[in-house]
């Protein structure tokens, strides 16, 4: 005997009444002492590395800051990180609006599994998503013999170091996507298709400006994580210097040769290009509050 699921019966009496909040529980003298311990912990753990890294970078003055900083390698390694960005995101970018919205707007077998998929590389070591493309593109990896023969070179190579990148990237857009497409529903989606618009008219004209913040907001923080990689690129890059080797591995290098001033020279790249991103989230989370998150809404 089957069961049927058993229908909601409607309100009669009017409007159902928004539950009643909790009252919020005020404690004297509780709220200064956290809000003091919450910004000495942060002073420590995010101010005082930053102030090591600027402070310790320009240590033996502007100059050698400068010099370190205009160095081939270094060059090379600022390119190559931005290169590898400018690739990664777009890439990332596009698969995120397509995953969210086959998720959100379409049922079909696997839709479970590509759920699954995009919170992989939130499962698993970057390290290990390295070693996956050595063991698959590696010279002793499946498809190593077939590369060679063609003369083509992925390990080692920005190729590799593009895939790596966009595996550990690869949920950023998306996760930011799905759950504000759930909350907005397909209402003016399917009214524009109704009046005889396209899908691609539907999807540039409706759905891309109703998602246009949150898009934003995702690929600010792919970004972010797109340009500080280091595990992952560490396995593939093979460390060579004023080739494969982005900022963050370019740091490791200078560091372990004892060379302070340019380590941190470059480690203040990569925390300039960070601060950069904070403010950039931080001004887009301010004005757009209420498109980023609707569901948080009254």
């Amino acid at each position: 005997m089957s069961l049927a699921p058993a229908r909601e019966i409607p309100n009669r009496e009017g409007p159902e009444r928004p539950a009643a909040r909790a009252p919020l529980v005020r404690l004297p003298g509780l709220a200064p002492l956290f809000v003091l311990a919450t910004t000495v912990i942060m002073a420590v753990l995010v101010g005082l590395p930053l102030f090591t890294v600027f402070h310790d970078a320009l240590s033996k003055g502007t100059e050698a800051y400068l010099a370190a900083l205009k160095e081939p390698d270094a060059l090379a390694a600022i390119r190559l990180t931005l290169t590898v960005a400018a690739i990664s995101v777009p890439l990332n970018a596009i698969f995120g609006v397509a995953a969210a919205w086959a998720v959100t707007r379409f049922e079909f077998v696997g839709r479970n599994l590509l759920m699954t998929v995009l919170d992989l590389p939130f499962s698993i070591s970057p390290v290990v998503s390295g070693l996956v493309w050595v063991l698959l593109f590696g010279a002793q990896g499946w498809f190593g013999t077939w590369l060679m023969d063609h003369d083509l070179k992925i390990i080692f190579a920005l190729p590799g170091l593009v895939l790596a990148t966009v595996f550990v990237t690869l949920p950023f857009v998306a996760r930011e996507l799905i759950p504000l497409m759930q909350q907005q529903g397909s209402d003016e989606e399917a009214a524009a298709i109704t009046l005889g618009a396209s899908g691609f008219a539907t999807f540039w004209r409706v759905t891309l400006p109703n998602i246009r913040w949150a898009l934003l907001y995702g690929v600010l923080l792919c970004n972010a994580r797109a340009m500080g990689e280091f595990g992952a690129v560490s396995v593939v890059s093979g460390h060579i210097r004023g080739l494969t080797t982005p900022l963050p591995l370019h740091v490791e290098v200078l560091y372990n040769d004892y060379d302070y001033v340019g380590a941190f020279a470059a480690a203040s790249v990569l925390a300039g290009l960070g601060l950069l991103t904070l403010i950039l989230k931080t001004a887009l989370e301010w004005r757009h509050a209420d498109d980023l998150s609707p569901a948080r809404k009254p």
